[in-house]
């Protein structure tokens, strides 16, 4: 089979080339990276915890080429006004209390901005929606509220961290509407943000989500064509994320932004 270089090119999210595509431009390949747990736990059968130690390396490896990891909301509104190159979203899914204990220390020394996804229904409580692996502890409602006044943006992940494809229409909308009034209560803050719990959705949940007033979503794999900001992709990273495998990661990332342009 033979690849237009224009296609390769932008597989691998790069400038267009030279010729009649060099007319035209496009925002860098923005990519959201999407951590759970930090702490020095080795018990992780999901893949979900790296170690203060390698977050640290991680982010200052983005650091060294340039990087600066910002929330999605601060990605978005970047990439609206065309200044979104040289970003990285940077998320921590769940709501895990080591987000403050761990994580956060490690993100000043960097100057890093980050969404926290919350399970609102679960404040204080643990995360028992998970039927094997450690508990661990997650976020309580004064936690959230410090959190928001630092600048960490508090996004929604739901009430009860349910596979949202699978429930009824009520409880669906209880699931995306409630967690959103509910957050918003508590940080005095638009909630922006929405995280698909496993990453599962479809057109039902997107056209709630949608209808909830969020101005976008993030999954894992990419999500339908048509589905735009409420579908985000991310990229996962775990604790055997060293500098080449980073790299690997970053040259693979889907492209998401704006379409290109004329210029």
């Amino acid at each position: 089979m033979v690849v237009d270089a224009s296609e390769a090119r932008r597989a691998a999210g790069q400038a267009p080339g030279p010729g009649a595509e060099g007319r035209f431009r496009r925002g860098p390949a923005a990519w959201v990276a999407m951590y759970h747990s930090v702490s020095d736990s080795w018990d992780d059968p999901f893949n979900i915890t790296v170690s203060a130690t390698r977050l640290a390396r991680q982010l200052a490896w983005l650091h060294g080429r340039g990087l600066r990891c910002v929330s999605v909301r601060e990605l978005l509104a970047a990439r609206d006004r065309g200044q979104e190159r040289g970003l990285v979203g940077l998320t921590f899914d769940d709501g895990y209390a080591d987000f403050v204990t761990t994580a956060l220390p490690v993100l000043h020394r960097w100057g890093s901005g980050a969404t926290v996804f919350v399970v609102a229904g679960r404040l204080g409580g643990e995360n028992d929606w998970e039927l094997s692996g450690p508990r661990k502890r997650l976020l309580t409602a004064d936690d959230i509220r410090g959190l928001a006044a630092l600048g960490i943006e508090i996004a929604s992940h739901g009430l009860t961290h349910s596979d949202l494809t699978r429930l009824p229409d009520e409880v669906l909308r209880a699931e995306v509407h409630g967690s959103r009034a509910l957050l918003a209560e508590l940080t005095g803050q638009d909630i922006l943000g929405f995280c698909y719990p496993y990453g599962r959705l479809d057109a039902r949940v997107g056209a709630v989500v949608h209808g909830a007033g969020y101005r976008y979503g993030c999954a894992v794999a990419p999500g339908p064509a048509d589905a735009g900001d409420l579908a985000l992709p991310r990229i996962h990273i775990g604790q055997a994320d060293t500098g080449v495998r980073l790299e690997v990661k970053r040259r693979l990332a889907r492209p998401w932004g704006r379409a290109l342009e004329a210029s």
